[in-house]
């Protein structure tokens, strides 16, 4: 009787244990989330095309 009940009581923690990382892991979904959402944009430049399209390597 008493390993059913010690059998019974794992699975409940291990229940408790996976529904403990599903909620980790969606807090950490979110975070990313956020982190990502707050990179600004990049400001389009208005140089020729032109530029930056070589790397003088003499000087």
């Amino acid at each position: 009787m008493e390993a059913i009940s010690q059998m019974q009581q794992a699975q409940v923690q291990q229940s408790v244990q996976i529904t403990m990382l599903k909620k980790a892991t969606q807090i950490e979904a979110q975070g990313a989330l956020a982190l990502l959402q707050s990179v600004p944009v990049p400001a389009q430049l208005n140089n020729p095309a032109h530029l930056g399209q070589s790397v003088d390597t003499k000087a």
